[in-house]
């Protein structure tokens, strides 16, 4: 059945989702409810409106589940310490004097092994402000080196909008990530001079209440451990362009969750 929708509609039924959310609405009733109201707008129809909404989200299920299956990864390694043990690894390679590289480039790890940039920048945090007090470096240049440094990983990683991308436009995931490294290293560069240049001038420095604040004493893991579950997944994920074997981020992706629980030893909180 051939149908459309008319782009007024379509704009008003944008324009309340977003006042919905503004309102402190659920995002995911204010999109409802938002494209309901469009597409009656838009169509006059409520019947076929409805048909429209349930074909759309049928059709974004597969996307869903793979999202959903990343968080696994995710979660496990903040759980378990393993995304601050390589944070903190990169940082002591690098040292003192390379401290905005070495800032912006663990943030940018731990994006691109599946952390949400938010969660990587509050793992970050604590060795960014020790790092940052030795060498000198004001609050503002260590943050803006942990956001870009996320947001460059973000580009590389198997997030939800690599995920979705990757569905949409039916792109195998292990190739769109290897094409984004390239950006990313790209946006890793302009991140570190611009945070360079903003830690020239005068800002508020990080005092000792700051590492206080922070403070953490639990035990990591060993680097091997830690790795070992981000480094399953990159193995299961280059089979495909490597050896033609096809293993889907839905397997790959808790299963290097499930690596790096064992791995950390923290099996049972699986």
């Amino acid at each position: 059945m051939d149908y459309s929708f008319t782009t007024i509609g379509a704009l008003i039924g944008m324009a309340v989702a977003i006042f919905l959310i503004i309102k402190k609405v659920q995002p995911a009733y204010s999109l409802i409810l938002g494209a309901l109201i469009g597409g009656v707008i838009g169509s006059g129809n409520l019947i076929l409106t409805v048909d429209t909404l349930v074909s759309g989200a049928q059709s974004m299920i597969s996307s869903v589940l793979r999202i959903m299956t990343s968080g696994i990864l995710a979660g496990t390694l903040i759980k378990t310490g393993a995304a601050e043990k390589i944070a903190e690894v990169i940082v002591q390679k690098l040292g003192e004097k390379r401290a905005l590289i070495a800032v912006a480039a663990a943030t940018m790890v731990i994006c691109a092994v599946g952390v949400f940039v938010d969660i990587s920048v509050i793992t970050v945090a604590p060795i960014a402000l020790a790092i940052g007090k030795k060498a000198g470096y004001n609050k503002a240049s260590l943050l803006l080196a942990m956001i870009g440094g996320g947001k460059a990983g973000n580009i590389i990683s198997p997030n939800p909008n690599t995920i979705a991308v990757s569905e949409a436009f039916q792109v195998d995931l292990t190739s769109l990530m290897i094409k984004n490294i390239i950006p990313a290293v790209c946006a890793l560069i302009v991140t570190v001079i611009i945070a360079t240049i903003l830690s020239k001038k005068a800002g508020t420095m990080v005092s000792d209440q700051d590492l206080e604040k922070h403070a953490d004493n639990k035990k990591l893991p060993t680097f091997i451990q830690a790795f070992a579950g981000p480094l399953t997944v990159i193995i299961l994920l280059a089979l495909r362009p490597i050896f033609s074997i096809v293993i889907d981020p839905l397997i790959a992706l808790p299963l290097g969750g499930l690596v790096c629980a064992t791995a950390c030893g923290s099996l049972v909180q699986f």
